[in-house]
């Protein structure tokens, strides 16, 4: 049994190291750098190695695993409040340690390879996606320069085109060229988009989890590779509203003397599986505003009682537990709506 603890205050190439025992006293400080930090770990006996939950921390996790040692991640936030007075590396190596050693500590489950293969995919897409946007926003406002009102969105680019080809088009040449360099932008932009998607939906369908998920309305492929990328294992919450929780769908709760007061919601947890599924939950929304609701249903109360995007994040918050039963018990989704509510 490991009677050793080292935080680890990690950085690209000086490596903070307080041990201590399990008490909490004091056995060693050094700092390192990158190369003698792994030799350092692999000639120390096998030892409990916490790191906050940074980059480059779920690689050295697996790192410190290989070299025999039992490996804990920590929220940064969780961190702060145990550094004493100034913020300097030895004290966070050391308030690492501290944190760790409280029995009510939670932990972050280190990431796979295959887990961080799956982010890395999923962040790229977003962010062509983000640069198509402000390509075409930039389009937008060069041709709102000269008097053309364009809507927003990549549908309406082939408006943009009509103008710029126009035979009469008012615009100088030079405006016309410009605006079509952006276009050939955009279009390249559109190409890698689509590659991605067609490489993440393949992704999707690669294993039972992934397919089983997209059995539930509302949840698609890019949904699927997000939870692959950024969720933690079921094993880690002990329920589904611990889990939807975690995502961060919930209001704030201030609760004193005896009173409970819900605020907003908080908007915490994992920001690209959260948004997935809140844009999941307003698509089936959609859909179901074309259909009648079947009178009793909890959707049909909250929907005449509440606001659509209120009923949406609501709705995400049930999909985020109906996710969590689907991991568990490893069952396709069954549609509740037959149940009328009691």
């Amino acid at each position: 049994m490991e009677d050793t603890m080292i935080g680890v205050d990690l950085a690209k190439n000086a490596f903070q190291l307080h041990g201590a025992t399990m008490t909490g006293h004091l056995k060693f400080r050094k700092k390192l750098t990158r190369s003698r930090f792994r030799q350092f770990m692999a000639c120390q006996p096998s030892a409990v190695v916490v790191m906050e939950a940074c980059g480059s921390a779920s690689y050295w996790a697996r790192e410190m695993v290989k070299l025999g040692h039992e490996v804990r991640l920590i929220a940064p936030q969780y961190v702060r409040p145990f550094v004493k007075r100034q913020k300097i590396d030895a004290a966070d190596a050391e308030a690492i340690v501290v944190a760790a050693q409280r029995p009510e500590m939670r932990f972050v489950q280190p990431k796979s390879e295959a887990q961080q293969a799956c982010a890395v995919l999923f962040r790229t897409r977003e962010r062509l996606l983000h640069q198509r946007t402000e390509l075409v926003n930039a389009l937008r406002s060069v041709l709102y320069e000269y008097g053309h009102i364009v809507p927003k969105g990549i549908a309406h680019i082939k408006r943009i085109e009509s103008i710029l080809e126009a035979p009469n088009s008012d615009l100088p040449e030079l405006v016309r060229e410009e605006c079509g360099d952006l276009i050939e932008q955009i279009a390249e932009k559109t190409a890698r988009i689509e590659a991605k998607t067609k490489k993440a939906r393949t992704l999707s369908m690669a294993t039972d989890t992934a397919r089983r998920l997209q059995t539930i309305p509302g949840v698609g492929p890019q949904t699927a590779l997000a939870i692959s990328g950024f969720a933690p294992p079921r094993e880690s919450f002990k329920r589904g509203r611990d889990f939807a929780a975690w995502l961060g769908p919930v209001p704030r709760q201030y609760t004193s003397g005896g009173k409970e007061r819900l605020g907003r919601v908080s908007k915490a947890g994992q920001t690209d599986i959260r948004s997935l599924l809140i844009i999941g939950a307003m698509s089936r929304l959609t859909v179901l505003a074309r259909k009648s609701i079947a009178e009793g249903l909890w959707l049909g109360r909250m929907l005449r009682r509440k606001p659509l995007m209120l009923v949406a994040i609501a709705l995400a918050n049930k999909m985020a537990r109906a996710i969590w039963g689907m991991m568990t018990k490893k069952e396709d989704y069954r549609d509740p709506t037959c149940v009328v509510a009691s």
